[in-house]
């Protein structure tokens, strides 16, 4: 499937045509876990399923061609994708990450890479300038989410790409929010975009995996080694679920962005709502590069409810709808409290610093009638706001 096509044609089409032995227009999934050889070393293009796989193959493409990339590799979650993309790095290596960033990210880069002697500052990005100010001459990578987790922070991710490259730095993107339906790093600059695959692509909560694309083939063959050495790869069928769910991408950001835009100016105007983060508000920081960059604002939504840390905790158990969970990116609505889950292990001094305050709330919007979504969080809001009284 050529790139050439538009994005919607895209996210059915590409990786795949219909089998030319059977006709059918949905791939099988290959579980063999090794193939016939036609003598020692002469294979067929599949040797061992940790090396490679048919399925796993057509998803690495179709994602690939997503994000306008020629290379694409698959994992086993978001966080296996992102350990291999580190080991890329040695001791003495270090990283300016953003600031805010999932929690998962900052342990990586803390507890796992900073021991092995690769190390890392957590820098506000927004002011690109910051970088520049951030960067030494050990520093190999820049890592960034845009938009951000949980704050919601849009990153400049040409003027960033532009900085690491004058000092010969590589820069990657968490494209897991936007996904390529509304944002592709890539075409901006970066040298290498990441995905957890658990959350819009697959976009059905079922599964777990990660992704990583590029346009630099040495980098890629760094990484298609990695990524066999060290076998944190998705089963098959797992890389099925995700096939199936990207064909659906395009029509479910839609639906998840206009109703996150809905209920984002209805919390900012709700008087137990103290502020909130979401990229489609006129109102916030990075409002005008959001317009620029991406094609639309996203489904998350990040809040902060006044009472702070037990109003929080009142809210999350008091909605119907929205489900009280970790993760993000499914047809169903979650809601979920950044400093006691997706960001419990970070330091709370240093969430504080970022501005995960205790009384943060991040919601993922998802495919619900929205005049619903509101009533839950409506009726929710009210209960909370009875017992802070």
């Amino acid at each position: 499937m050529t790139t050439t096509h538009r994005f919607d044609t895209l996210a059915v089409h590409a990786g795949y045509e219909p089998d030319p032995a059977t006709g059918a227009v949905m791939p099988p999934i290959h579980l063999a876990t090794t193939f016939a050889q036609q003598g020692p070393g002469v294979h067929r293009g599949f040797e061992y399923a940790r090396t490679d796989n048919p399925t796993r193959r057509l998803l690495e493409r179709c994602l690939a061609d997503l994000e306008g990339a020629r290379f694409g590799l698959c994992f086993s979650s978001g966080c296996a994708a992102l350990a291999t993309v580190l080991h890329t790095l040695g001791p003495g290596d270090h990283v300016v990450c953003g600031d805010d960033v999932y929690g998962g990210t900052h342990r990586l880069l803390r507890r796992v890479m900073e021991p092995l002697g690769v190390g890392a500052d957590f820098v506000d990005l927004t002011e690109p300038r910051r970088l520049r100010e951030a960067m030494t001459p050990r520093t190999k990578m820049v890592w960034i989410e845009s938009p951000t987790n949980p704050l919601l922070k849009v990153l400049d991710i040409a003027a960033l790409a532009e900085i690491a490259h004058a000092a010969g730095a590589r820069l990657g993107v968490d494209n897991t929010f936007a996904t390529p339906a509304l944002q592709r790093p890539l075409e901006l600059g970066a040298d290498l975009v990441l995905h957890s695959t658990t959350k819009y692509l697959n976009g059905h909560s079922d599964v777990v995996g990660g992704f990583v694309a590029t346009n630099d083939e040495a980098l890629a063959e760094r990484l298609r080694f990695l990524q066999n050495a060290i076998g944190a790869v998705p089963s098959p069928f797992d890389c099925f679920l995700v096939l199936r769910g990207v064909r659906t991408l395009p029509v479910r950001m839609r639906r998840h962005c206009e109703s996150a835009t809905q209920l984002a100016l209805w919390l900012a105007a709700h008087p137990a709502v103290e502020r909130v983060h979401y990229p489609g508000l006129p109102s916030h920081p990075g409002h005008a590069l959001a317009c620029r960059q991406m094609r639309a604002p996203g489904g998350m939504i990040s809040f902060v409810v006044r009472g702070g840390l037990p109003a929080a905790r009142a809210l999350l158990e008091s909605t119907r709808l929205f489900t009280c969970a970790e993760s993000l990116g499914g047809v169903e609505s979650l809601i979920e409290s950044p400093p006691l889950m997706t960001h419990g292990s970070i330091p709370a001094a240093e969430r504080e610093r970022v501005g995960i305050v205790d009384g943060l709330v991040r919601v993922s919007v998802g495919l619900e009638d929205v005049d619903d979504l509101r009533d839950d969080l409506a009726h929710a809001l009210e209960v909370t706001s009875r017992g802070a009284r």
